[in-house]
This record gives C-alpha cells, sequence and structure tokens, in this order.
C-alpha cells in the first residue's frame, strides 16, 4: 500500500506540473509515459471493480431496506443504468458475476415495477453480447426464464422489447440458449410479436427470426406452419422501412430453402408476387434521396424475386438495382488494374485459339503471368 501511495504521489506530482500550461522541467521518457497508461488504465480498473461492488451489495439488499433508506424506483433505475455503462467492457462483464452483481440483476428482472425490469434486461442484453462466457453465466443462473416470460407475457410493452431484445443477444451464436428458446415455444412468442402494433417489436422479432432461419434451415418448415410467411408478406407493406427490410429478408431466406416445399410455397403465392410488384412501383416513385437510401430494400425485392421466379426484377432493367456510385461501394477501386492491363493484352495476343487447345503449350493461362516466368521459359515479348 505504501508502495502505491508513492507511486500515485509521483502521477499527482507529474500531473500537477502540467497546470496552467506549465511544462516539466525535463522531457517525458518513453517509459514514464507507459508507466503513466498503465497506473491509469489499472487504477480506473480497480475503480469500476469496486464500483461493481458496491453496485451488487446495494442491488442485493432488500427493496423494503432500500425504501426504509428513501432509495426510489427511479434511483435503482439510476443505478441499472451506471451498471449498464460499466458492463459494456468484455472483462468488466465477466467480472459482473464473480462480485455478485449478475444473479440481483436477474432478480430484477421480475421486479414489480416495468421500468426497473425494463433497464435490468438493457443490462443483460449488454452483458451477453458477443460474450460467450457471459452467455453461459446467464443461462447457468437461470436468467432465461424470466426473459422468456418478460417477453411473452410481460403486460408492459416496452418491457416486452427489452426482454427480447435481451433473448436475442443470450441465444445468438448459443446453441443452448436456441434449444431452450425453441423448447420455451419462443417461435409463437416471436409470431405474437409479429401480430403487435409497435414497428420497434416487430423489427426485433423479425432481426431475431431471420437470424434463426439462417442459421438452422430445417426449421423453416416450423415457420411456415405457424404462418410466418403470411405475416411477413403483411409486414412487406409496412410504412416503416426496417420492418419492409427485415420481413424481406426472412422471406428470402424461407425462399431459400428447398426442403419441404418451402420455396414453392411462397413462388405460388400471388399476393406474394402481387406485393412484390408493388413495393418495386413504390421505388419508381421514390425521390433521389429515398432511392439512395432504400438500397437494401432494393436489393431484397430483387433477390427475392430472383429466388422465387426465377429472372430479374424491372429493378435491374431500369438501372434502379444499383445507382450511380454504388458500385464503387461494392468493390474496392483497381489499383493494379493499370500495372497489370499491358500483361494481360500480352496474353491476349499470345495465346490464340490453336495455342490454348495445345496441351503442350507452356505460356497458356494469365495466372503464370503475376508471378513471373516458370524457371526455364523467359517469357516472350
Amino acid at each position: 500500500m505504501a508502495g502505491d501511495r508513492m507511486s500515485w504521489a509521483r502521477l499527482l506530482k507529474w500531473s500537477l506540473s502540467y497546470i496552467d500550461g506549465a511544462m516539466p522541467s525535463r522531457t517525458i521518457s518513453e517509459e514514464e509515459r507507459r508507466w503513466l497508461a498503465e497506473a491509469v488504465e489499472l487504477h480506473m480498473a480497480e475503480d469500476v471493480v469496486s464500483r461493481l461492488r458496491e453496485i451488487a451489495l446495494l442491488m442485493s439488499t432488500p427493496l423494503s431496506v432500500l425504501e426504509a433508506q428513501g432509495i426510489t424506483p427511479g434511483d435503482i433505475e439510476d443505478l441499472l443504468a451506471e451498471l449498464q455503462v460499466h458492463v459494456e467492457s468484455i472483462d468488466i462483464a465477466n467480472d459482473l458475476h464473480s462480485v455478485g452483481g449478475l444473479v440481483p440483476v436477474i432478480r430484477y428482472l421480475r421486479n414489480s415495477n416495468a421500468r426497473i425490469r425494463a433497464k435490468a434486461a438493457d443490462v443483460v442484453t449488454t452483458v451477453v453480447q458477443n460474450n460467450p462466457t457471459s452467455q453461459q453465466r446467464v443461462m447457468e443462473a437461470s436468467g432465461f426464464e424470466p426473459l422468456v416470460s418478460n417477453f411473452t407475457s410481460d403486460p408492459d410493452l416496452t418491457a416486452r422489447i427489452k426482454a427480447l431484445g435481451a433473448l436475442s443477444s443470450l441465444i445468438r451464436n448459443n446453441k443452448p440458449g436456441v434449444a431452450a428458446f425453441r423448447l420455451a415455444n419462443g417461435y409463437a412468442g416471436l409470431r405474437e410479436a409479429l401480430n403487435s402494433e409497435s414497428a420497434r417489436f416487430q423489427r426485433k422479432a423479425l432481426n431475431l427470426t431471420h437470424y434463426l432461419l439462417s442459421e438452422n434451415h430445417y426449421d423453416c418448415s416450423v415457420f411456415a406452419q405457424l404462418g410466418f410467411p403470411r405475416l411477413m408478406m403483411r409486414l412487406v407493406s409496412s410504412d416503416d422501412s426496417g420492418v419492409r427490410e427485415a420481413a424481406l429478408g426472412g422471406l428470402l431466406e424461407l425462399a431459400r430453402d428447398t426442403s419441404l416445399g418451402s420455396r414453392s410455397l411462397l413462388a405460388d403465392q400471388d399476393r406474394l408476387q402481387r406485393l412484390l410488384q408493388g413495393r418495386i412501383q413504390s421505388i419508381r416513385m421514390m425521390a433521389p434521396e429515398d432511392l439512395a437510401a432504400a438500397r437494401e430494400e432494393r436489393q431484397l425485392v430483387d433477390s427475392l424475386w430472383i429466388t422465387c421466379y426465377h429472372q430479374p426484377s424491372v429493378l435491374q432493367q431500369e438501372g434502379l438495382l444499383i445507382l450511380p456510385g454504388e458500385e464503387s461501394f461494392e468493390q474496392p477501386p483497381d489499383v493494379a488494374g493499370g500495372f497489370f492491363e499491358p500483361l494481360r493484352q500480352g496474353s491476349v495476343r499470345r495465346d490464340t485459339p490453336d495455342e490454348r487447345s495445345d496441351p503442350g503449350n507452356a505460356n497458356r493461362g494469365g495466372m503464370m503471368l503475376l508471378l513471373g516466368p516458370a524457371p526455364g521459359n523467359p517469357r516472350s515479348s
């Protein structure tokens, strides 16, 4: 501890030398810069873990005791909001369980206050996002069950939406999580979300549906039997561009599936063809700035048309699929093309049809030109 105090005293003295623009009497060495950076980083990490312990202790305290101390539901929301900021770091998120903070967060998912339930789901979302270690810990701490319950039956819409967001992060790239979601009748919950009037709820449900379809095409028939194609076709006409794009993406995944006739299920639907024609007409009528913003929708409409009807849509024919300037966004500039063009032209001049058909021709093919002449076979001019 004495050494720590001396180190921080050195850090304080070093920092004070910069006050009011004053500079140190000597140049700071690279080693000292590294020491400063490491000292600050270590101190901040220690401070965060210490704060996590304080938050975990507060969240573990019975609500009646907190209320007696004047702690309000709004204070608990603020506490959870602060915790969410801390756990944005994967390392800190993984420390949450070790300091005793994960179980209290999961407990708050069952709180009687809808805003606290929603904020607790936000924390879980951040903790498990792209984090297999914390995904497993949340599953082991029985965090999956209250999330499913809130998603499917919470009376508060915001709490339901937040729970769905947490579930999406929890089961992504998590096979046990996907299996648990399937067994918990989560697909029926997604169907109910698509039937809601909330565009935000619909978007989240469609995005998770698209992920599940893309990860396991065996589920395509299940989604088809549950009526998802009909719901998605309805949402293709949504006023919300995000909902339209997500619905088109889900339909495309279903149409690409060749098992159990899912493709014919879509391709034979006159309604789908009329809907796509309607979207094409809407795209035609878009203002230039809206047309540029609808790039993903244009591509999805064309891809779905090709998949179902085996020919490009009129968007390609009318030049609305790829707008001027978008080609350069799709492909990097041809930096080396100018350099290798003379070699390609030389290859064309050398390789007449007769020479290319001759198996004994040592110069056939253009790939060797990029690597230089083969040993013993000097390149002809």
